[in-house]
């Protein structure tokens, strides 16, 4: 079963084609006025939390492992003399954004100003609070490179080359 808030501020929640969110994964519309916007052909799986905040938009192709948290806003705090939950929430970083063909291992955080580029995997535990470059393999908190995907190492010829190296062979 999905627990799907509905919005009492206007956003959208669109789910793409062949997209599935497994039982027990919670969205939940809060913390500003951002959209959930989840691509096509995603699985979201059990345990993980999505709260809208300032926006969360998920490209095609994105694997979510369970237990994943993905937060698109954060509280203020600065004031010592006032409540937390009195001071309201921070300014946007710019929402989360997934680009397409990216896994997210279990039991991650996703904060808001998070992008993941396309084709990146994220290790599990990891927190994720900028920018992750595409088809880099990152984790830990701090996140950290742990490596690249075959074909977009560092100084690796781009793929068209590689093709016509291998032709010449």
């Amino acid at each position: 079963m999905v627990d799907l808030d509905t919005s009492v501020r206007g956003s959208i929640l669109r789910i793409g084609e062949a997209s599935v969110v497994e039982s027990f994964v919670r969205i939940k519309f809060s913390g500003g006025l951002g959209d959930v916007v989840i691509g096509n052909r995603c699985n979201i799986n059990s345990g993980t939390v999505i709260y809208s905040g300032h926006g969360v938009r998920l490209g095609n192709n994105v694997l979510i492992a369970a237990n994943c948290t993905l937060a698109a806003s954060n509280h203020e705090y600065e004031d010592g003399e006032r409540p937390i939950r009195e001071q309201g929430l921070r300014p946007s970083k710019g929402g989360i954004i997934v680009e397409d063909d990216v896994w997210i291992a279990s039991n991650c955080l996703i904060l808001d100003g998070a992008r993941i580029g396309k084709g990146a995997v994220i290790g599990a535990g990891s927190l994720v609070r900028g920018e992750v470059k595409p088809y880099t393999v990152m984790g830990g908190n701090p996140l950290k490179i742990l490596g690249y995907r075959r074909g977009h190492e560092p100084h690796s010829p781009p793929a068209k080359a590689r093709s016509l190296l291998a032709q010449v062979k």
